[in-house]
């Protein structure tokens, strides 16, 4: 596994408490997304390295840059259809492309200047965005916002395969560290090492309520 981890209980004292962060691993390559799949999806996004087979190219995707975030939100790879998680490398200019076209997917009065504007570009766009509170190892909220990224339309051929450089599969890992989290050992408990990450477009930045440090 290439991921870089860290002790939970040392990140835990550096990342922001609260605010609106993009909380990724990352370099100046590369941003690390996740996503969980049942094994048909996954297993051949993994042996193939990139996604096909069953995969609908036709079908909104969700990718996830907070690893907790993730485990929220497929219970640790538990989830009945979220058993292969992958963690993908994706291009940095491809993420940075994204977020400069994603719409929120509800209504902000101070950016849309209607809501009939707001709906014309949702139903417009191949990139969605929405902020929703961050978590915890055990599932509880966080005041920190975490962003997840729905991508369609010809936005998610470009994902499936040209916007990556590699797939991992982490499953194993994931059965793990949950492991830690299930005996309340978080003190045992070793994450992929995140920080905030900040978007080279200062307007993206506003646009996405980004909290600078």
């Amino acid at each position: 596994m290439k991921l870089l981890l860290k002790p939970y209980k040392e990140q835990v004292k550096e990342w922001p408490q609260e605010g609106h962060h993009i909380m990724a691993q990352y370099d100046d390559e590369k941003v690390i997304v996740y996503q969980s799949y049942r094994p048909a999806i996954g297993n051949f996004a993994y042996r193939n390295q990139f996604f096909g087979g069953p995969f609908k190219l036709t079908r909104m995707t969700w990718i996830k840059p907070n690893f907790l975030w993730m485990m929220y939100r497929n219970g640790w790879g538990t989830k009945e259809g979220q058993e292969i998680v992958l963690a993908i490398h994706l291009k940095r200019e491809a993420f940075e492309r994204y977020l400069s076209k994603a719409v929120y997917s509800n209504y902000q009065e101070d950016i849309y200047k209607t809501k009939e504007a707001w709906q014309e570009a949702v139903k417009s766009s191949e990139i969605r965005l929405q902020w929703d509170p961050d978590h915890d190892p055990y599932g509880a909220k966080v005041d920190r916002r975490a962003i997840q990224i729905g991508i369609r339309n010809q936005e998610i051929v470009s994902y499936a395969k040209d916007d990556i450089l590699e797939i991992e599969d982490i499953s194993a890992y994931v059965n793990e560290q949950y492991q830690h989290v299930l005996a309340n050992r978080l003190d045992d408990l070793i994450l992929p090492s995140e920080a905030p990450y900040i978007p080279k477009d200062i307007e993206v930045v506003k646009r996405l309520r980004i909290m600078t440090l």
